[in-house]
């Protein structure tokens, strides 16, 4: 798999449904190497949804997802684990083990793909990216004992832990303080201009505006429209339209 090829994540016509629901329908769309796509809409319009057919977590009904031009559904467990290794998904959640502590969720990604790093090396690792997150409390504890800030911040550590290529950020920064949402900006815009890629979730067009190259409306679980930032900051019209499809 080459990292220097374009067309990274591509959804081809997918479609996805739950109980004879349909939450997704006939989603297509493409993002570069090296771009920062954003999915936004209204509450409920299936953006997270789509970001989980985006990073394999969930298998389309009909359509396909691509990565790097082959099949997702397609690859071989050599390959998936190759992806899961350049990919990585910090989910709205934080989705943090329970029964874990701090330590042993953020160990577990370097066990994973790197079985044969040492216990130092894995702590050493660990100790940096909690400094590049700004995280200074003690890692012996579980995440009940934090604060669904604090949860954020270890769930984007754990994340990168192993510098994937390629992260799926589901409102990241939702409920941090101004500083800890301005260091992760700052760390995705870091991985960007390293030449990583980021498909995002977010409501704030404070990020959306800074950090975007590329917009995808969804709305009723369809994408309206798909966008460059340039487009929308030349066209007053068009900014309204992507204002008000946020905040409904």
């Amino acid at each position: 798999m080459n990292g220097a090829m374009a067309g990274i994540i591509e959804l081809q016509n997918v479609t996805f449904s739950v109980q004879n629901r349909t939450l997704v329908e006939d989603i297509s769309y493409r993002c570069d190497a090296g771009k920062i796509l954003a999915l936004i809409g209204p509450s409920g319009s299936g953006k997270t949804t789509v970001l989980k057919l985006s990073s394999g977590l969930l298998v389309p009904d009909r359509g396909e997802v691509l990565y790097k031009g082959k099949p997702i559904l397609d690859m071989s467990r050599k390959e998936n684990l190759e992806f899961r290794h350049e990919a990585a998904v910090v989910f709205q959640d934080s989705a943090l083990w329970a029964n874990q502590d701090l330590f042993q969720i953020l160990e577990l990604p370097l066990r994973i793909h790197y079985p044969k790093m040492s216990k130092p090396e894995r702590e050493k690792r660990i100790e940096s990216v909690m400094a590049e997150v700004g995280y200074k409390k003690e890692l012996g504890i579980r995440p009940a004992q934090l604060s669904i800030g604090e949860q954020k911040l270890i769930a984007y550590a754990r994340a990168v832990m192993c510098r994937p290529a390629l992260l799926f950020l589901d409102e990241w920064t939702e409920s941090l303080d101004e500083n800890a949402t301005k260091r992760l900006i700052n760390l995705v815009k870091k991985h960007h201009d390293e030449g990583g890629t980021v498909i995002l979730v977010s409501h704030d067009l404070r990020i959306i505006n800074s950090i975007s190259d590329i917009i995808v409306m969804i709305v009723g679980g369809k994408a309206l429209k798909v966008l460059t930032i340039e487009e929308i900051r030349a066209d007053e019209e068009l900014r309204r339209y992507v204002e008000e499809g946020i905040q409904a």
